[in-house]
Formats: structure tokens, sequence, C-alpha cells
């Protein structure tokens, strides 16, 4: 193999592996989503409950939260929430998520 040859596959190896996230990079993220979910959160108690992340092409990584309504009227009801953390703009937003129901045949 040509000296060349070498040098531009070892060169072209260490760019892929500089691009690539590390670890401590997608621990940061998940501590950075589960405390901003918690925080725009409406329940008290709140714990996550599990995570998925979505590609660069949409932005988002989206945790499922389960804790206890805290008004009077729910009388401290298990209550979930679905929250959508925003990579882009580091905003997390939050939404009531109920028992999901069949889709209504046709």
């Amino acid at each position: 193999m040509k000296p060349s040859s070498a040098l531009l596959i070892a060169l072209v190896a260490f760019v892929g592996q500089a691009n690539a996230s590390s670890t401590d990079a997608w621990k940061a993220l998940d501590k950075t989503v589960v405390d901003s979910c918690i925080k725009a959160s409406q329940l008290k108690s709140v714990k996550p409950l599990g995570k998925a992340g979505f590609d660069d092409s949409v932005g988002y990584e989206a945790m499922m939260l389960e804790g206890r309504y805290p008004q009077p009227h729910m009388k401290n009801q298990p209550g979930t929430e679905l929250c959508l953390y925003n990579r882009h703009s580091k905003k997390a937003t939050v939404t009531e998520w109920n028992t999901l129901t069949p889709t209504p045949k046709k």
C-alpha cells in the first residue's frame, strides 16, 4: 500500500470518529432531557418512564412521564404526560397523555 493511501485511510477514520458523539455527550443530553421535562411537567412526584430519540432531521427527544395530578378536584389521581424536547431550541413541552383508544373501524 502506498504511504499516501494509508494516510488517506487513517485521516478518513479519524474524521469519522471525530464527528461521532461521545458517551459523555449522550449522557449529558439524557440528563438535560430528563431535567427539562420534569421541570415542564404539571404533575407532582413526576418521574420519567422512558425516552425515544428522533434523528437530526426531526430534532426531538420524546419522554413519557408519570406522576400525580396536583389539583384538588383530581384527588391525587395518577397521570401520564408526553414531553417533547427540542434539541435545537433546548425547550421542553408537555401534554397530557391519555390511554390510547382503538381507532374506529371504517
